[in-house]
């Protein structure tokens, strides 16, 4: 039987209800109507709530005394607030007109409005980082918000140069998503006073976990209806050079390289385009090479929680592994 979110949240259920009042006490009326509409309709349409999840079975797994308390309800909204707000600047930048099946906040008040409060949403979690004199958090997020930014400008640079290698692809999942993945697990055993040796187990934790949920959602990229919210092939039509395709340049003559390498910047207006390097993909098992790098840091992932005691918290990060190996979505 699959693993389920729901699954995975049970340890947490409580403190999941606590999080949504905590965000909403935080994030509610300003006194502005433009920004409480715009913050009301991006709070109702957040997704999962992976990360927030994470901080919070981290903070169980590695408490003394199995609870968290404050501290880790500061931890969650910061990675889940600027998660949240990077998303309404990719859309800005990708020009997308959907976001999980509504309307992006940019296609909805223009992407003036849009970069605007993704910029109000990161300056506030700073403000109400700093403070409640949580330096130590406030440090994590604002370093992972740095990578962020340097993954996006990465990827984007290698997009137009049509030259993403392995090393370059792992240095930019690396950065857009594994270091809020690994500023999850850190911050929340941060959060509850946990030893550095687990602080550190926890972000290696993450960074693992979050390579391996980059990967996967490159990989849904090329299996035609999947339930992501996104057109399969985006990433094509973007010009990303992302792991699947990656496998298959490695291990293909140079004049089949650079006849893929002639369908990408194409790819943009050609369905043929398109069609003719998922089939390459395909013909040269790309996704099946991906997915058993996939398998390799969820091992990663899974070794490092060795170091926590076998409860229910550490059984649902050991069940997200699996969750993410099996998602489609």
């Amino acid at each position: 039987m699959a693993i389920t979110l729901d699954d995975i949240r049970r340890p947490i259920e409580g403190n999941l209800d606590e999080f949504e009042q905590f965000v909403r006490a935080n994030f509610g009326k300003t006194g502005g109507p433009l920004v409480d509409d715009m913050l009301d309709y991006i709070l109702s349409s957040r997704g999962k709530s992976l990360r927030p999840i994470v901080v919070m079975l981290v903070a169980g797994a590695t408490s003394p005394t199995g609870n968290s308390g404050k501290r880790t309800m500061l931890a969650a909204m910061l990675v889940e607030m600027i998660h949240v707000a990077s998303l309404v600047h990719d859309d800005v930048i990708d020009e997308s007109d959907m976001r999980r099946g509504r309307p992006s906040v940019n296609a909805r008040w223009q992407s003036r409005n849009a970069v605007l409060i993704g910029d109000y949403i990161f300056a506030k979690i700073m403000h109400i980082g700093l403070l409640s004199g949580q330096y130590d958090l406030v440090t994590q997020i604002t370093k992972a918000m740095s990578s962020l930014c340097e993954g996006e400008l990465t990827q984007s640079d290698h997009a137009t140069k049509l030259d993403t290698s392995r090393r370059h692809y792992f240095d930019i999942i690396d950065k857009k998503t594994a270091a809020l993945f690994a500023a999850c697990g850190s911050m929340g055993a941060m959060s509850v006073g946990a030893s550095s040796e687990r602080v550190e187990a926890m972000h290696t934790f993450g960074k693992m976990l979050g390579i391996a949920f980059q990967i996967v959602d490159d990989i849904l990229d090329y299996i035609p209806n999947n339930n992501t919210g996104k057109p399969a092939s985006n990433d094509l039509r973007e010009r990303k050079i992302t792991l699947p395709l990656i496998e298959v340049l490695e291990r293909i003559s140079e004049e089949e390289k650079e006849e893929i390498l002639h369908h990408l910047p194409l790819c943009a207006e050609s369905d043929e385009s398109v069609a003719f390097i998922q089939q390459k993909v395909a013909e040269h098992r790309g996704v099946e090479l991906a997915q058993q790098t996939v398998q390799a840091y969820l091992q990663q992932a899974m070794s490092a929680l060795s170091l926590c005691e076998d409860t229910p918290h550490r059984d649902s990060l050991l069940a997200l592994c699996e969750f993410v190996m099996e998602r489609d979505k």
